[in-house]
């Protein structure tokens, strides 16, 4: 049985995700947090198996909430909360550890399935596993454009604006996206440039 904790400064917006991860199956308890200060307060006592953080706080953003959650409790699982897909804010979290993120605006039933498969995964990290070799050479190998669409990603731009840049078509720089992802082992956007980060392709 799980207890989340939901750590956004607009209490409108805090009491909504709190009723909708109230739905949740497995869910016993949900915490509702103003500040990112608040939650690291809280954090040591109260031990949620998830925490929800809003990207975009005033003081303590929810970036820097995450960055310091995680270094000083490297098992927390945070699952970032955002109004719109925040490209660069919620990569910068990943690369702290963050497991992805959810928009505010999205159905119930869309956000109810990510905390579900967040929790489903942070209960299997912690299941003792056989040990695996270690890859070498791993990184993953991207050809110029690749590259190049991926900075932009990492700029905030849109596929349009990144076509413009390099003098691409979108559906060309779509294509050259579709490609990353694949070689990343991304699934959108946000996970592609935490990737970038986490590797050094993109700085």
């Amino acid at each position: 049985m799980a207890t989340v904790i939901v750590c956004d400064d607009a209490p409108i917006a805090r009491e909504t995700v709190r009723r909708v991860v109230a739905t949740v199956p497995g869910v016993t308890r949900v915490l509702g947090a103003a500040s990112g200060e608040e939650l690291l307060g809280r954090w040591g006592a109260e031990r949620p198996a998830l925490a929800l953080i809003d990207v975009r706080m005033p003081g303590l953003g929810g970036v820097e909430t995450t960055r310091r959650l995680l270094s000083l409790h490297p098992d927390a699982c945070v699952l970032m909360v955002t109004t719109a897909e925040d490209v660069d804010g919620v990569a910068r979290a990943v690369t702290f550890g963050a497991r992805g993120y959810v928009v505010k605006d999205a159905g119930r039933e869309e956000i109810a399935l990510a905390i579900v498969q967040t929790l489903t995964d942070s209960y299997r990290r912690q299941a003792p596993t056989p040990a695996r070799p270690v890859a070498v050479n791993a990184l993953p190998s991207l050809t110029e454009r690749e590259l190049q669409v991926l900075g932009g990603m990492s700029r905030g731009r849109s596929n349009s604006e990144i076509g413009k840049e390099l003098y691409l078509s979108e559906d060309t720089v779509k294509t050259h996206a579709r490609r990353l992802f694949r070689k990343l082992g991304a699934a959108d956007r946000a996970q592609a440039v935490a990737v970038g980060f986490r590797t050094g392709l993109v700085r």
